[in-house]
């Protein structure tokens, strides 16, 4: 083997250990409830975009490493975008939205004593929204994520009668499918992970 080949296996390999270590921790962050944690993810996910951006790739000695690479970049579409986008709602409310019993947010309004509980379910679908994206892109169908928008849009449509609630939705679903589509793209795009 060549020392050529044997520097290309070798970040080859290392772009994998990265792609699913930052998988792994984004797994943990969720489960620990320490969204901080999955930041971790944007690691690889920078470092993919950089690459593409500069023409920068190595050729894989194995058509097994791009599948490998791929499904690992897949899996930080779906995954991660679930604890990085607790984080950004968590940013953008200051702390000051409480999170209810089923995942959704806890709001007061017109003088209530108790708080009820709206959005819920949102991590659920959070993962189904990205795992959709992930593959309308994937298979070469963009235009599909349209009907997951209005799927979700119309399904959440009587829960968004408060401001907070409409706040939060659309930042959890920007930051949602916008995590994903870029998880996405470093698949199929020239210089990508399939590529």
């Amino acid at each position: 083997m060549s020392v050529v080949s044997s520097l290309s296996v070798g970040a080859w390999v290392t772009a994998i250990a990265l792609v699913f270590g930052a998988l792994a921790m984004s797994i943990v962050a969720r489960r620990i409830r320490q969204p901080l944690l999955a930041t971790v993810a944007a690691l690889p996910v920078v470092v993919a975009v950089l690459a593409i951006a500069f023409g920068i790739g190595l050729p894989a000695p194995a058509h097994a490493l791009h599948v490998l690479l791929a499904l690992g970049f897949a899996g930080l579409g779906v995954v991660a975008g679930s604890p990085l986008t607790a984080l950004v709602l968590r940013l953008a409310s200051n702390g000051q939205a409480e999170d209810g019993r089923f995942g959704g947010i806890l709001i007061t309004e017109n003088g209530e004593r108790t708080p009820r509980e709206v959005l819920r379910g949102g991590a659920w679908i959070g993962y189904l929204e990205r795992l959709a994206i992930v593959a309308a892109i994937a298979v070469g169908h963009p235009e599909a994520i349209a009907g997951v928008i209005a799927v979700k849009g119309l399904g959440r449509f009587s829960e968004l009668d408060s401001a907070p609630a409409r706040e939060r939705f659309i930042i959890g679903t920007l930051t949602s499918m916008i995590w994903a589509a870029v998880c996405a793209a470093i698949i199929v795009l020239p210089g990508g992970a399939l590529s």
